[in-house]
C-alpha cells in the first residue's frame, strides 16, 4: 500500500507524499465518475489491472459489481447505484487487492471453495476463519492426507469446469493459502489474489484462434524456474484466456501441493511416503500429472490418481475392520 500511495502522489502532485484522498480522486481510479459517466463497468475500463481481470468479460464484471458489498445499495450491476466514493473503492480494490471481490463474487454458500467474505474497514478486508492451514497436515496419517489430496483434486476440477462457465485458474498455489475446516474437514482456499478468471461462454462466443484446443501448462522444475519463489507458477495468461479448457489447475495442485520434492514437487508434498503396495503406480501417475507424455494426459492422470487414492483408503479401512472382527 505504501508503494501505491507514493505512486499516486507522484503521478498527481509530483511529490512522494500527499493527501491520498485528493490524489485518488484525481487518478484513473475516479474514471467512472467522469463525464460521460458509463452505465456499466466495462472490460476496457479495467482489463489487465490485476490477474482476475486480465481478460474480463462483461458478464464477469457485471457479477463483480452486483456482488460488491461495500455499497449502500448493492445488488445491481448498474454503476448509477454506486456513489463516487464507492466507485473509487471498487476500482482500487480491483487493481490492488482483488481477493475480497473474488470471495464476494464466488461465495461458499453457492458451493465455491473459498472463505466467506465478512466485510471491510478501510483497507482491511475480513474473511471467516476456516481452520488450521493445510501446511499443518503434512505429518498427518496417510488416510487424512489422502482425503485432503482428493479434495484438492476435486477443487481443481470444480474451478476449471462448472455450471457457471467461469474457469478460475490458480496461479499461486501454496499450502498456507488453504485451510481445513475445523468441524467438517473441508478444504477451503483462503487466499485468492492470484486467480485468473476466464469466461468460457465469452470464449465460445468470440472463438479466438485455437480456442477449442485445450491449453496444457508446461512443467517447470524448481531448479530451472527463474523466480526464487517456486510456488508461483509462471504461465501464459493470454493462452489461458483464449482457450475453452486447460489442465492448469490440475498441474498447480499436483506440482505445488501433492508431489513431494523427490517427485518434482515445489518443495512440500502432501502425498509423501505412500504405502509400498502402490508406490510404483503412484509414482507413475504423479509423474504424468506433472509432465504428461500425451495430449490430455494430465487430466487423465489426475482422475486416475484420485481413484488410486480412494482405493488405498478403502483397502485400509477394510483391513482395520476385518482385524477387529477376527
Amino acid at each position: 500500500m505504501v508503494t501505491l500511495d507514493q505512486d499516486l502522489c507522484l503521478r498527481v502532485t509530483g511529490k512522494k507524499t500527499c493527501n491520498i484522498s485528493f490524489a485518488v480522486f484525481h487518478s484513473e481510479f475516479n474514471r467512472l465518475s467522469e463525464p460521460p459517466q458509463p452505465r456499466l463497468l466495462m472490460p476496457e475500463h479495467v482489463e489487465g489491472w490485476s490477474e482476475p481481470v486480465h481478460c474480463p468479460s462483461q458478464r464477469l464484471l457485471d457479477r463483480i459489481v452486483r456482488r460488491f458489498g461495500e455499497v449502500r445499495d448493492s445488488g445491481s450491476f448498474l454503476l448509477r447505484h454506486l456513489r463516487p466514493s464507492e466507485r473509487v473503492s471498487l476500482l482500487v480494490t480491483l487493481a490492488v487487492n482483488p481477493e475480497p471481490l473474488i470471495f464476494q463474487s464466488f461465495p461458499p454458500d453457492e458451493g465455491w471453495p473459498f472463505a466467506k467474505y465478512l466485510g471491510a474497514c478501510g483497507r482491511i478486508a475480513v474473511a471467516s476463519y476456516v481452520g488450521p492451514e493445510l501446511s499443518n497436515f503434512r505429518v498427518s496419517p496417510w488416510e487424512k492426507r489422502v482425503d485432503l489430496a482428493i479434495q484438492a483434486l476435486e477443487m481443481a476440477e470444480q474451478l476449471s469446469t462448472n455450471e457457471m462457465d467461469f474457469s478460475l485458474y490458480l496461479l499461486d498455489v501454496r499450502p498456507e493459502a488453504f485451510s481445513v475446516g475445523a468441524r467438517d474437514g473441508r478444504l477451503i482456499a483462503t487466499q485468492a489474489r492470484h486467480v485468473l478468471i476466464v469466461d468460457r461462454r465469452h470464449v465460445t462466443k468470440t472463438q479466438p484462434k485455437l480456442y477449442s484446443i485445450p491449453y496444457e501448462t508446461p512443467h517447470i522444475s524448481c531448479h530451472t524456474q527463474s523466480s526464487s519463489d517456486c510456488y508461483h507458477i509462471p504461465t501464459a495468461h493470454s493462452k489461458l484466456c483464449s482457450r475453452l479448457n486447460s489442465d492448469h489447475n490440475y498441474y498447480a495442485i499436483c506440482r505445488n501441493l501433492l508431489a513431494p520434492p523427490e517427485a518434482g514437487g515445489a518443495g512440500w508434498g502432501l502425498l509423501h511416503s505412500p504405502p509400498a503396495s502402490i508406490s510404483a503406480r503412484f509414482g507413475t501417475i504423479l509423474a504424468s500429472c506433472l509432465h504428461p507424455d500425451r495430449p490430455g494426459g494430465r487430466v487423465q492422470a489426475a482422475r486416475e490418481l484420485k481413484e488410486l487414492l480412494r482405493s488405498t483408503v478403502a483397502n485400509t479401512t477394510f483391513l482395520r475392520v476385518n482385524k477387529l472382527l477376527t
